[in-house]
């Protein structure tokens, strides 16, 4: 039934999009599998693997376990895959403020046979592990993960070292402290040049490490131990980001409270404001996008390139006499 639904077409977005490479060249971000042409902007969906995530917890999760419900996650998985996305993110830790950690053995056994299971379904996008922990991340790459999502900015040690070793691609996020804490002490003098710095040095650290700069991607953590007013800054900071760290930029603003501050509404009305927050960000140069709602995304990407390209082709922007 699931390669089946695999099989259908699907809508992607390549096409439609208008290309980057008079502003940015050839840009392809390697990962253990191949590699992803951000010569467009690309959609990562989340897909969470947790009883207790911000917006969906407990939705692919069975009552009586810690594992999956297997064949839900699957089909969750690939049906993300037909509305467009080009990178799909699983993560069995939930990392929202406040939460509590989880084992490293109930993290593995939350994602790992989703990893194998689409992998034998032959999902064929990259799979990426959303993961702090490098045991993790080693055990998710052997099971077909091609891309390692460190929302820690690689505070494992060892982190470095799996995703130079395996050569996945790998996201080094911006955050000071834990999830669990990390929205108690705010502080920032300069918020752009403080987050810039910091991870620049730790992209600094994966290169020594043997980490090839082109398989790192960086975000700057919004909503990650910064407040409303900075996450909504940060969203938009893509370019100065990318100019301080020689990296692609993700951006991952997706139904997080600072839209919730904007717009006063909960979790689950903030699809339209998730979406304005991904176009947002794409135009202010980020090279990825992570989010809840890819085919609502997907579908405005498309049409905003659609819009800018036939406003190029009837002479828009050309002086007139």
């Amino acid at each position: 039934m699931m390669a089946a639904v695999f099989a259908r077409s699907r809508p992607g977005y390549d096409g439609g999009m208008e290309p980057r490479g008079g502003e940015r060249g050839v840009r392809l971000w390697r990962h253990a599998s191949g590699v992803v042409d951000l010569g467009v902007p690309r959609v990562m969906a989340i897909i969470n693997l947790t009883p207790d995530s911000f917006f969906d917890g407990g939705h692919l999760m069975p009552e009586e376990g810690q594992g999956p419900n297997l064949s839900v996650a699957c089909r969750r998985a690939l049906g993300l895959r037909e509305q467009g996305a080009s990178i799909l993110d699983l993560g069995g830790e939930s990392t929202r403020p406040g939460a509590a950690p989880v084992s490293p053995e109930d993290e593995a056994r939350r994602v790992l046979p989703v990893i194998a299971r689409l992998r034998e379904l032959g999902v064929d996008v990259p799979l990426s592990v959303d993961t702090r922990r490098a045991a993790v991340a080693r055990a998710a790459i052997a099971a077909g993960a091609s891309i390692i999502n460190d929302v820690s900015g690689l505070a494992d040690p060892e982190m470095a070292a799996v995703a130079a070793e395996s050569g996945a691609g790998l996201v080094i996020s911006h955050l000071r402290g834990e999830p669990a804490t990390m929205q108690e002490v705010i502080a920032f003098s300069r918020l752009f040049d403080e987050v810039a710095f910091e991870l620049a040095a730790r992209v600094e650290l994966a290169l020594a490490a043997g980490v090839d700069r082109a398989q790192i991607v960086v975000d700057p953590g919004v909503g990650f131990g910064k407040d409303a007013d900075q996450s909504a800054a940060l969203t938009a900071a893509s370019r100065e980001l990318e100019a301080a760290t020689g990296c692609p930029v993700l951006i991952g603003a997706s139904r997080k409270s600072f839209l919730g501050a904007i717009t006063g509404r909960p979790v689950e009305g903030r699809e339209a404001a998730s979406v304005v927050a991904a176009l947002v960000a794409i135009d202010a140069g980020a090279s990825i996008v992570r989010v809840h709602d890819v085919q609502a995304t997907v579908e405005a990407l498309r049409v905003a390139s659609a819009i800018r390209e036939a406003h190029a082709r009837h002479g828009g922007g050309a002086a007139r006499s």
